[in-house]
């Protein structure tokens, strides 16, 4: 794999894959632990956060939590997973276009966009977040949902699939490959063989300066969101994203070769994907690049989305919700 590639993936997942709107979950940082919520009745939430309009899962987690939106008897639930630094308002237009049918939970990982560190201070954050997310769909009750990730949380949804397939009724993964590492380290690349480049990275990202680390997500997220209007509010999530946090989850997402994983994942999959943005990688290219990497997952539907970013749901919000209707539907 060509430098420019790995540039391009690792900026898209490192500097702040984050979008839509800024969330007003701001004020979570005062609630610190106060997230963490004793078990409840199946499928059941927290009374609605009248300055948010939805509802929060009673759920207990130092890793997440969930807002849920939707009717009282839905046809199905549909987990939402953003990306790194990500807030759950990345998620605002396909959750309005869902919650009169499905329920929504949308997760948003503790020390990003606003929410305190807690249990992902230190050390890996989407293994475990994984971890979690399958307890959360067995003590809230959920039958076989569908999980939608995007970038990281594309990761995180093909690491849940994988190790808990009984827990996943269908699989979306959004602009993200299996072994991001591979970029970094060319043919034959493996997860040991690139952890001295993620050692690196991970230093520079978490002992730099914070100035130096929010110019270089700025410059980021501008190639990683074509909607110039969205780009704000991006930027908000990032610099309201703990720093520590997102350094470690970067190097995990360097180390982590799921590809040996991909065949047992039992979910009907998903994987929608735009061209790299760089001229020398045309669509053909991606497509092969897509095609190899998810080679492992028997009966996967592969789709490249034209004249998008990274942030499909934000650049092409009308294709993704029809993607993302089909693929319930």
């Amino acid at each position: 794999m060509n430098i420019t590639l790995a540039a391009v993936l690792a900026s898209a997942a490192l500097a702040a894959v984050p979008a839509a709107a800024q969330d007003g979950h701001a004020g979570h940082a005062a609630h610190g632990a106060g997230h963490a919520h004793g078990a409840a009745r199946p499928g059941a939430a927290e009374g609605p956060h009248t300055q948010h309009g939805h509802a929060h899962a009673a759920f207990e987690s130092g890793r997440f939590h969930v807002r849920v939106d939707g009717p009282e008897h839905p046809v199905g639930d549909v987990i939402l997973v953003p990306g790194l630094t990500s807030s759950p308002e990345i998620w605002q237009g396909l959750t309005e276009a869902l919650k009169d049918r499905y329920r929504v939970h949308r997760v948003h990982v503790q020390g990003f966009a606003g929410a305190p560190a807690e249990d992902n201070a230190a050390g890996p954050v989407s293994a475990p977040v994984a971890e979690d997310l399958a307890r959360y769909i067995a003590e809230q009750g959920l039958v076989k949902p569908a999980v939608i990730g995007h970038s990281m949380g594309g990761t995180i949804g093909m690491m849940l699939a994988a190790r808990h397939p009984d827990s996943v009724g269908k699989l979306m993964v959004v602009d993200m490959v299996p072994f991001m590492g591979a970029m970094f380290g060319g043919p034959g690349a493996t997860a040991e063989s690139v952890a001295p480049v993620a050692d690196q990275i991970h230093a520079g990202m978490a002992s730099g300066p914070r100035e130096a680390y929010n110019a270089q997500a700025i410059a980021s997220i501008n190639g990683m969101i074509n909607t110039t209007s969205e780009r704000a509010a991006a930027i908000r999530h990032m610099e309201t994203s703990d720093q520590q946090v997102a350094a470690s989850a970067f190097r995990e997402l360097i180390v982590t070769d799921l590809r040996p994983e991909l065949a047992r994942i039992t979910a009907p999959t998903t994987v929608l994907y735009v061209k790299f943005n760089d001229p020398r990688m045309t669509p053909e290219i991606t497509d092969g690049i897509y095609q190899a990497s998810f080679a492992g997952l028997r009966g996967a539907r592969l789709k490249r989305i034209d004249d998008s970013a990274h942030f499909i749901m934000l650049d092409q919000p009308a294709t993704f919700a029809a993607e993302v209707n089909a693929f319930l539907e």
